[in-house]
């Protein structure tokens, strides 16, 4: 993705684009606690997005139960609409996982995933928003 495809905006314009929540989590690398987020339990058929941008990120048929409190995935949607950097914060060494469209902090992935992949991205809630398949047709 160029530099010009990329979702650019001041630090006012996402404060007043995004809920406080997922102004955290998407802009300031937070997290929600875990079990609280809407789609942690959520496995209606449908494509989750950037709450930032409205990238592709994650397909409800890569959603799984990990048990550890957040949504999972084991492979993103389009590999190209998600990066991946080392995430040295909180004294741990972690591969954090962002949108690439906006920069947006997403979650972190793991090696302790299902097959295919043996992936498990542990993604924010916040930082997502969710569309059914059969609504995805009406556009």
């Amino acid at each position: 993705m160029s530099d010009q495809d990329k979702v650019q905006k001041s630090d006012s314009a996402w404060k007043s684009d995004l809920k406080p929540m997922q102004y955290h989590v998407l802009r300031e690398k937070g997290t929600e606690r875990p079990y609280t987020g809407k789609y942690d339990n959520h496995y209606e058929e449908g494509t989750y997005y950037c709450a930032g941008c409205g990238t592709a990120l994650f397909d409800s048929d890569t959603k799984f139960d990990a048990g550890c409190g957040w949504p999972s995935f084991w492979g993103p949607k389009i590999k190209d609409n998600v990066k991946v950097k080392i995430d040295k914060s909180h004294g741990m060494v972690r591969d954090e996982v962002l949108c690439a469209s906006c920069g947006g902090h997403l979650g972190h992935v793991f090696n302790d995933g299902p097959e295919p992949t043996g992936l498990r991205y542990c993604i924010n809630s916040a930082s997502m928003t969710f569309k059914a398949h059969k609504n995805e047709k009406d556009d």
